[in-house]
């Protein structure tokens, strides 16, 4: 059979498969219950590889539905590919119900596979934290998410495992060498042939990492009992999906390049001040034995049969919230059009594609998409709190167009941070049903005034058939000529680099230290291996400034910063903005409540 008869078959049974799930109604089903259904219509996962051009070695089949792509091989292809459009999904200042920018990758890639592209999604992998939490599973809604589901939400292929091994290997590796340290002499080191690190036990900088909200472990005492059982130490876990490991993951050009940043994790400092490594504690190489396999990113499928890349998941707030350059760079090699998400708001997410994935990358976007919904900027323009678990106060559901207004200030300050990258970006209005005409249009008026294109979609309810207006305005915005520049030059001073991302994408008036941050900048500054590390802020992603409470365009403030971590495998520097968790805490309604097993069928119900 001939290419273009293969594609012809596929495109028709796409178009039934589209066709069979017309019936799906997502306002009366849940998204797992529609994920089930839409078993019945998904391609197997090598059909889906050969339609994206995968070659028969170039793909690990995991069961049936999922695969991973061996990324050596498809990188390296002594062939011609394609160099696809560039497509970034962020977002407006979200509630804490979020607005749907996964949803809305989803349905962007289903809305360009209609209109006849070549079309593939890269997304983050869902972490257990939120799954089995407030926020869900990350894989969309309604009729725009990625299938399987139940794999999707649990585990999928096995990379946070090898995340939370890897970086659980460094902590072994530290508390059992303080331990030997503080029993044996030197000379019986010696004779163990192990040296002196005379780790300093106030300056341990890695906690243990699980992938839970566990609140109450924020903070333990470890090494309690005899000299046996380990050097007792304040000690504490953080969310898998923070750790450093999940961000080099994220970075990470190749397996040389993982192996080379992972010897550089400053896991301790000494008595002296220097920087204790994972090199240090002959640990670099044992931790990248797990992470071989996960270099390759896994391949799923949206309801409508076209590709996603799942791969790496780091935090938007602390970390660098994007999925991996490696996925990334295989869907531009295969397609016409390569759809990836960033974290959170434009001024946490798409700020840091911008002037950090896309610095270490190489690529320039050719078009930026920001979400938007009335809810969310009726909520910045005074409307009441929005909080997950309790219902919707009437004024998200009635119509006002004065507080659409004053709320759409949020939406002005996202378009005007993207606009400053030099790409001309796409305000995308994700449709809720209770959105009346006039109000759609003012959102369109306003983003169109400032100078975005402007589309309303409809995905979560029609999937791609809902989303091609915004598919239209997608494709217009790749055809425009953009002229892509970073926001700052790398070798400028680390204060200065803050600041201008505090007053540029914030909005703030300036920058203030703690007397600690201070000293920390100026040591940073003063260190030639730490000057020129990428700068990652660390702050809410529900406000424009560090205050989740500052709501809209927030004016006449200051950005408080209480101090610089250092990530030299990831090759970061993280200000931090405010009292963020590395390990968030399990709300009182979590997900896990309504989320069990059909013991008949074995099928889990209850995720969303």
């Amino acid at each position: 059979m001939s290419q273009a008869a293969y594609h012809k078959m596929n495109d028709q049974d796409k178009s039934s498969a589209t066709e069979r799930l017309r019936h799906l109604d997502p306002t009366r089903l849940k998204d797992w219950q529609i994920a089930e259904a839409a078993e019945q219509t998904m391609w197997p996962i090598d059909r889906v590889a050969a339609e994206l051009g995968l070659l028969a070695d170039e793909l690990i089949p995991k069961g049936k539905y999922l695969a991973r792509v061996d990324s050596v091989k498809i990188l390296s292809r002594p062939h011609a590919s394609r160099q696809g459009k560039y497509i970034d999904v962020t977002a407006i200042t979200p509630t804490p119900l979020g607005e749907g920018k996964t949803t809305t990758t989803i349905g962007l890639v289903q809305g360009l596979g209609r209109l006849g592209k070549q079309v593939a999604g890269a997304i983050r992998q869902s972490s257990s934290g939120p799954t089995f939490n407030i926020k869900g599973s990350a894989a969309g809604g309604g009729l725009s998410q990625c299938v399987p589901l139940t794999p999707f939400s649990l585990g999928l292929t096995g990379d946070i495992d090898r995340i939370t091994n890897a970086h659980n290997l460094a902590m072994v590796a530290l508390t059992s060498r303080m331990q030997h340290e503080h029993n044996y002499d030197d000379a019986t080191l010696a004779k163990r042939n192990l040296r002196r690190l005379d780790i300093d036990p106030r300056r341990i900088q890695l906690r243990w990492v699980m992938d839970f909200c566990a609140q109450a472990l924020r903070n333990i005492t470890i090494g309690q009992g005899g000299k046996m059982d380990g050097y007792p130490l304040e000690s504490g876990f953080q969310m898998a999906v923070s750790s450093e490991v999940m961000a080099i993951l994220a970075i990470a050009r190749d397996l040389a390049d993982l192996r080379r940043r992972i010897g550089r994790i400053v896991v301790a400092y000494d008595r002296r001040g220097r920087e204790v490594t994972t090199a240090d504690l002959e640990v670099d190489g044992a931790m990248t034995s797990w992470l071989v396999e996960a270099l390759n990113p896994t391949l799923i499928q949206t309801l409508e049969g076209q590709p996603i890349f799942v791969h790496a998941g780091p935090f938007a707030n602390i970390a660098i919230g994007q999925s991996s350059i490696i996925a990334d760079r295989i869907g531009l090699k295969l397609c016409d059009y390569l759809v990836t998400e960033s974290g959170f708001g434009s001024d946490i997410g798409f700020e840091k594609f911008w002037n950090l994935k896309c610095r270490q990358s190489g690529l320039a976007p050719d078009a930026v998409v920001i979400v938007a919904t009335v809810r969310a900027l009726k909520m910045h323009g005074g409307g009441p709190a929005v909080k997950p678990g309790l219902p919707l106060d009437e004024a998200y559901t009635r119509q006002d167009l004065e507080l659409l207004e004053r709320g759409c200030e949020n939406l002005i300050a996202h378009i005007e941070i993207v606009k400053q990258s030099g790409v001309r970006p796409v305000v995308c209005l994700n449709h809720f049903s209770s959105d009346t005409p006039a109000e759609i249009e003012l959102v369109k008026t306003i983003a169109e005034r400032h100078g975005a294109f402007a589309a309303v979609s409809d995905h979560w309810r029609r999937g791609g058939r809902g989303a091609e207006e915004l598919a239209e305005a997608v494709i217009a915005a790749c055809e425009e000529k953009n002229e892509f520049r970073f926001l700052y030059e790398p070798d400028a001073p680390i204060a200065e680099r803050i600041e201008t991302i505090a007053r540029r994408i914030y909005g703030a008036d300036g920058v203030l230290y703690t007397d600690d941050a201070r000293r920390r900048c100026a040591e940073l500054q003063a260190d030639p291996a730490s000057r020129r590390l990428g700068i990652c802020m660390v702050k809410t992603h529900l406000s424009l400034s560090h205050d989740p409470e500052r709501k809209g365009r927030p004016r006449y403030w200051k950005l408080p910063i209480r101090d610089l971590l250092i990530y030299k495998g990831a090759g970061l520097i993280a200000p931090v903005a405010g009292d963020i968790k590395l390990m968030p805490g399990t709300g009182s309604d979590p997900a896990f409540r309504r989320i069990d097993v059909d013991v008949e069928t074995g099928r889990v119900k209850g995720l969303f």
